[in-house]
């Protein structure tokens, strides 16, 4: 009887010492590989609707709003006239609202752009890099990034107009 037990022991032994290390390695290396608040914000290299490639390095000591969306996405679509408001608003205090559109040609992102009136700095994630380095998913994420650099808060879905005033005014006045 005895002898039975003692492959069942060292196999619970076994799956509790996996399970652990499981648990240590995913705490200490971030697990699911999504973003979280408090973290540096990644960089990406993305190509504006100006033609020119747009690094975030390049906001470097200023707020930035960065919205990932797309044109097909309604929530997006209906979250567009707060971040214009948001971006003629804060602006001159040194928040910058980047736009990244997500998986569509430049045709119909500029399409976009200009039916609903947006002049806040677009840029294009064709093969989904940022997507992937921010762990986006669903459409619309924004992040609000310090003027450090770092993730003060994550936003998944539409946004209103009073949630994104209090939101940047967070990111001003820390």
């Amino acid at each position: 009887m005895g002898r039975a037990r003692k492959p069942v022991q060292i196999i619970i032994l076994f799956v509790i010492i996996l399970l652990g290390g499981y648990a240590i390695g995913s705490s200490v290396f971030g697990g699911d590989g999504k973003l979280r608040e408090g973290g540096k914000a990644p960089s990406f290299e993305l190509l504006g609707l100006d033609g020119l490639t747009h690094t975030l390095d390049e906001y470097k000591g200023k707020s930035v709003v960065l919205n990932f969306w797309g044109s097909w996405c309604a929530p997006c679509v209906k979250e567009m006239p707060a971040l214009q408001a948001q971006w003629e608003k804060w602006k001159e205090q040194g928040v910058v609202v980047v736009g990244i559109n997500v998986g569509e040609d430049q045709m119909t992102v500029e399409n976009f752009v200009k039916q609903v009136d947006i002049n806040f700095p677009v840029v294009m994630d064709t093969g989904r890099d940022a997507v992937r380095s921010y762990g986006v998913s669903p459409l619309p994420t924004t992040f609000f990034i310090n003027a450090k650099g770092r993730v003060d808060s994550i936003h998944i879905g539409q946004l209103d107009l009073s949630t994104l005033d209090d939101q940047i005014g967070k990111l001003v006045k820390p």
